[in-house]
């Protein structure tokens, strides 16, 4: 049976802005949607109380692509009503996310960005909207005014955990709940602050609630028995609602069809199917998403925004892993299917809600690196430059003015052993791995040798300095710029057999006391001088990108003796 209001109309319309519309001024605002058959509205709600994680990423992907592929429209729109705890620049940090990952949404925006006809989109600036659903839910009795203290409040919980009773404020704990009209004016004509709290059904304590989940099936939950805030203090400006109350007015006014959210919400389904019945709207269909995971010893828990850094989304933006490659990765964690065929057919193909599972999917950064090399490894030389460009244009400044000054060395460097060949180099998992894996082909990148005492070398080749001068001078005085791989090696065989190198390991195992090494720490020698490494690409294929006067000038530099 419906509560009677215990305030006076006249008294409760005072509480609120004399020029406050109606519910049906909102109504005819934001009509229905005129909408093909399956089209779904989805939405994903940020709020910027913190860095993105990357399960928002996540989340708000399966909304794109499920309201693409339904023909409907996907909206972003941030809840922010708890601005004691929001975090500058949260907002423009997860529009750059959406930006990367090609997230972007349908409608919203705010000001001139604004996009959609259902705005505002930041439930910050929609407090006259939710005044007016307030003031409605007072009238009907449906919602009261509570006075209730911290001190009081507390006393109760206190009082509940003595008793080892469930904690909150309902039944005879709810003491305002059944106040009289005069004790609720004395507190108004004292000017005491309020907020304004859900009548809660009456329930018994082991009452029930089943409910469809659109991944889960049905599932039964305890029912809500809490008047929950609907409404902050009264003392506060803008008054802006709870959470549970702003998405259920939101979501009823926007004309969203599908909830897709975080598995963390299951909990408040009970609470939210009541707000919709109480406000008389048609409850929105929801869908839990499993959360992401990471494995640890003996288990796996749920990534962690304290403990992961791979949990925050500007983790990926910073190491510059592809976007598609990410999204990619992503898919096919919500559809196990999808990360059985190739990239472009993934994110092409719609994912399904029928096919997420509810046990959440672990996080395998080296997996994710292996999608992304193998994702780099179809890309043109062009496109590379292109995308590592951008990504330094932020990140690493110095990588864009050495790829402007020297484009053509840039797209030599990377065709070695990546254009024309069968199994293309692999060395790039992300555009933060350019620097270390490609840098060394630029002047103004990399160091040459200080001769046979670079650390360098004495670190990994443990040969007489003297010995090493002597080759680097004959290959730097002789060295030949051949076309031919082999006839291009025959020199680096005759200096070092003409500097007593075994022409083998082979036989330098055999009588190590008689030679200096064998052509293979000669070869080292060379790539030392050429990549400030023992490990490279092919060397002949380096000096061809490098150019003949280059590569002498770094054979020179290993030969100077200090």
């Amino acid at each position: 049976m419906l509560e009677r209001p215990v305030l006076d109309r006249g008294v409760i319309d005072s509480l609120f802005p004399a020029d406050l519309p109606e519910t049906s001024h909102w109504e005819q605002r934001y009509p229905p949607r005129t909408l093909p058959d399956g089209a779904q509205i989805t939405r994903f709600g940020p709020s910027p109380t913190g860095f993105v994680h990357i399960g928002g990423i996540y989340v708000s992907m399966i909304d794109r692509d499920v309201a693409t592929h339904s023909g409907g429209a996907y909206i972003v729109r941030v809840e922010d009503t708890d601005q004691s705890r929001e975090v500058d620049g949260a907002i423009a940090q997860f529009d750059r996310a959406a930006e990367y990952f090609d997230i972007a949404p349908d409608e919203g925006g705010r000001g001139d960005g604004e996009r959609g006809d259902y705005g505002p989109y930041f439930q910050s600036e929609r407090e006259s909207i939710y005044l007016s659903y307030v003031r409605e839910l007072l009238r009907d009795g449906r919602a009261y005014l509570c006075f209730a203290t911290k001190e009081e409040l507390a006393d109760i919980s206190a009082r509940q955990q003595a008793r080892k009773l469930p904690t909150g404020y309902y039944g005879n704990w709810a003491i305002w709940r059944n106040a009289t009209a005069e004790a609720v004016a004395e507190k108004l004509s004292a000017g005491a602050p309020y907020v304004v709290r859900f009548r809660a059904p009456d329930l018994t304590a082991n009452a029930r609630v089943r409910f469809t989940d659109v991944i889960r099936g049905e599932l039964e939950h305890e029912a809500n028995r809490n008047d929950t805030v609907i409404l902050k203090s009264s003392d506060q400006s803008p008054r802006l609602p709870t959470y549970h109350f702003a998405h259920a007015v939101d979501d009823h006014l926007m004309r969203t069809t599908l909830v897709i959210r975080a598995e963390e919400w299951i909990s408040s389904v009970p609470l939210h199917l009541q707000l919709f019945e109480a406000l008389g709207h048609e409850p929105v269909p929801y869908a839990h998403i499993a959360p992401l995971m990471k494995q640890i010893p003996g288990g796996k828990r749920k990534l962690s925004k304290r403990k992961d850094p791979e949990a925050g989304v500007d983790f990926y933006i910073k190491a510059g892993y592809p976007a598609a490659a990410v999204l990619y990765y992503l898919r096919g964690l919500a559809n196990g299917r999808l990360a059985e065929v190739p990239l472009d057919e993934a994110l092409a193909a719609p994912i399904r809600l029928d096919q997420c599972g509810v046990a959440g999917p672990l996080v395998d950064l080296v997996k994710l690196e292996d999608i992304s090399a193998n994702h780099i490894a179809t890309l043109t030389g062009e496109q590379i430059v292109d995308a590592v460009r951008t990504w330094a244009t932020t990140f690493d400044p110095e990588i864009v003015g050495v790829l402007d000054a020297e484009p053509e060395l840039a797209l030599r460097a990377l065709a070695v052993e990546r254009e024309g060949v069968p199994n293309p180099r692999k060395d790039l998992r992300k555009w933060s791995d350019f620097r270390d894996a490609y840098g060394f082909f630029f002047p103004r990148l990399f160091t040459p040798l200080a001769g046979p005492g670079d650390e360098r070398v004495t670190a990994n080749l443990p040969l007489d300095p003297a010995v090493v001068s002597a080759v680097a001078r004959d290959l730097a005085d002789t060295y030949q710029h051949l076309d031919d791989p082999s006839e291009w090696f025959d020199q680096i065989r005759e200096i070092s057999a003409k500097n007593g190198f075994a022409p083998n390991p082979k036989e330098f195992k055999k009588n190590p006391e008689a030679y200096p090494g064998s052509i293979r720490e000669a070869s080292q020698l060379l790539r030392l001088a050429l990549t400030g490494s023992t490990r490279s690409p092919d060397m002949h294929a380096i000096t061809r990108a490098l150019g003949s006067d280059e590569v002498r000038r770094r054979i020179r530099a290993l030969a100077v003796e200090a």
